[in-house]
């Protein structure tokens, strides 16, 4: 269960990498723009996947510590990529604990109005989950506007781990 843990949080940092570098393809008036008219901005996309990576990451480790920024502090891309790079140093420093009885450890957490009891592996699974339905999203708003997202599937991040035959 750690390994699947670590793997999955790997693919997510790459994944969302690739999807920050189709976001540098905007210009700063489509990055903020509704694509469709009631379709939320690429930027709130965006920082959305980050500032729920990061918040989730602290929550499950009562490290409130931090001050919680708003999409308003991410006005870049790169404010995007610098919050998505402490959430993912956040959890380097957390592997060493992942234990299988500690991602057994059953947690409480509150969310959308109510309160859930989870597995900590079923936390850090949806936040991984989380991103890519957002990519997902995100991915149909960057053609909106003309940028092809590069493909960001499991699969192709678990291609580029392992040396392919020509």
């Amino acid at each position: 269960m750690q390994d699947d843990v670590v793997a999955l949080f790997a693919y997510d940092r790459w994944a969302n990498t690739k999807v920050l570098d189709a976001c540098r393809k905007l210009t700063a008036e489509q990055y903020v723009a509704e694509p469709v008219p009631g379709w939320s901005s690429v930027r709130s996309t965006i920082s959305h996947i980050a500032l729920a990576t990061e918040f989730n990451l602290r929550t499950l480790f009562s490290d409130l510590e931090d001050r919680t920024p708003t999409e308003a502090d991410l006005v870049t891309v790169d404010d995007v990529a610098q919050l998505l790079e402490r959430a993912y140093r956040r959890f380097e420093e957390l592997r060493p604990m992942l234990t299988a009885e500690r991602l057994n450890t059953v947690l409480s957490l509150h969310a959308v109005g109510r309160t859930f009891t989870l597995p900590l592996w079923a936390i850090l699974r949806h936040i991984v989950n989380h991103s890519s339905y957002h990519r997902g999203q995100n991915a149909s708003k960057l053609k909106r506007f003309g940028i092809e997202q590069p493909i960001t599937d499991l699969f192709w991040w678990a291609i580029e781990q392992i040396p392919q035959e020509a």
